[in-house]
């Protein structure tokens, strides 16, 4: 028995586990960031702090959806690109199937009237959820270091006062960081990082044809390309495309767009396949899933050989751990700006406060159960059961 610190997995099980979490992870972003830090960090030992760091790291430097492209880079860190492909596939998988079969639903039933009500607790219990995860991931990464503390208060109050997050500011506390810690001369790896959106947004420029799929498929690699951090930075993206741009869905499709991605686990972009769906059937809902997430594929897998050979570099160390510091400062930023609008009055403040007790103080309670309880508190609570 040879004592290395990190197990043996395989790349079976590496498929498996995020299969396991496209399926049951709930929570968006935050929340799956903070599972995979758990299961894959702490608990089973298979991805060293420094990958996990490096991943976080780059999955905020490169635009699209924070959790599958930490997913895709984890995949990377031991079978390279097969097991970025893999990883991402199993992980986006699940929820694209249940966004397209509640498609299918909500077409046929002409609407989800009971979305509301699920959704009025199943979104506080999130909140509390989210919460949880930010707190772990914030205690984990920044420890006691009054910089990276400074760098995550203005990464949380940017967001905050934005309503999104910024990659010109998440480079800058990099740099910033660097400049502190580690001042020697800096090389190339950062210019990777700034000029490969660069290049990307040239491709996107391009104007094709007006047949309805090429359009969707054009503006949710756009979706993808430009929107950084979470899935909470997309939905003003698209709400601008789909509702006020195209007019493909009105305001109340859209927004039980929003609400079926955040009932539904995995990624909370994911809801580009329901909305992929209400536009053009089956073939609308993978063409934008596809669009959305090949450029986070690519800005994940292209880079991710620089990052793993000089990501020990004490600069790129310095660089990564500010910019890492920034990114849970955003994330910590989307738990406020996603509170005010769940918690909108006294219950929803309650489910929300009694999910983060509930994760505190019983440490093997799976998130499924919760969002389970909390949909059946918000169907009582708007049915009038509890009045």
């Amino acid at each position: 028995m040879h004592s290395n610190p990190q197990p043996y997995y395989s790349l079976k099980q590496l498929v498996l586990y995020f299969l396991k979490l496209g399926t049951t992870g709930f929570g968006g972003p935050v929340a799956l960031v903070g599972y995979m830090h758990r299961d894959l960090v702490e608990q089973k030992k298979w991805i060293t702090e420094d990958d996990y760091k490096e991943g976080l790291a780059l999955a905020q430097l490169a635009p699209g959806p924070l959790a599958a492209q930490l997913a895709i880079y984890l995949g990377y860190v031991k079978y390279r690109i097969t097991g970025a492909t893999l990883a991402g596939l199993a992980f986006v998988l699940p929820s694209f199937v249940m966004v397209v079969l509640l498609g299918m639903a909500y077409l046929h039933y002409g609407g989800l009237p009971w979305m509301q009500a699920v959704f009025y607790g199943i979104s506080a219990s999130v909140i509390g959820i989210i919460a949880f995860s930010s707190y772990k991931l914030t205690n984990k990464s920044i420890g006691r270091n009054v910089w990276l503390w400074i760098i995550f208060a203005a990464a949380a109050a940017l967001t905050i006062i934005t309503k999104t997050e910024n990659i010109w500011f998440f480079i800058g506390a990099g740099i910033f960081y660097w400049l502190i810690k580690a001042p020697p001369k800096f090389k190339s790896t950062l210019n990777t990082a700034i000029l490969l959106p660069m290049v990307f947004l040239q491709v996107l420029t391009l104007d094709i044809a007006n047949e309805k799929l090429w359009k969707i498929f054009l503006f949710f690699v756009k979706a993808g390309a430009f929107v950084f951090g979470s899935g909470l930075a997309i939905v003003p993206f698209l709400y601008g495309g789909v509702v006020k741009e195209f007019a493909w869905l009105n305001e109340q499709q859209f927004l039980d767009a929003v609400a079926v991605a955040m009932i539904t686990p995995g990624p909370v972009v994911i809801t580009v396949g329901f909305i992929g769906y209400l536009v053009a059937g089956f073939p609308g809902a993978a063409v934008a899933a596809l669009a959305t997430f090949l450029p986070c594929y690519l800005f994940t897998i292209l880079p991710a050989p620089y990052f793993k050979k000089y990501g020990k570099n004490p600069a790129i160390k310095a660089f990564v751990e500010g910019v890492t510091a920034a990114a849970i400062g955003a994330i910590a930023g989307a738990v406020i700006i996603l509170g005010q609008r769940s918690l909108i009055d006294i219950p929803t403040i309650i489910i929300a406060a009694i999910t983060v007790l509930a994760l505190w103080k019983i440490k093997k309670l799976k998130e499924p159960y919760i969002i389970l309880i909390a949909a059946v508190t918000g169907l009582l609570i708007k049915n009038n059961l509890f009045n």
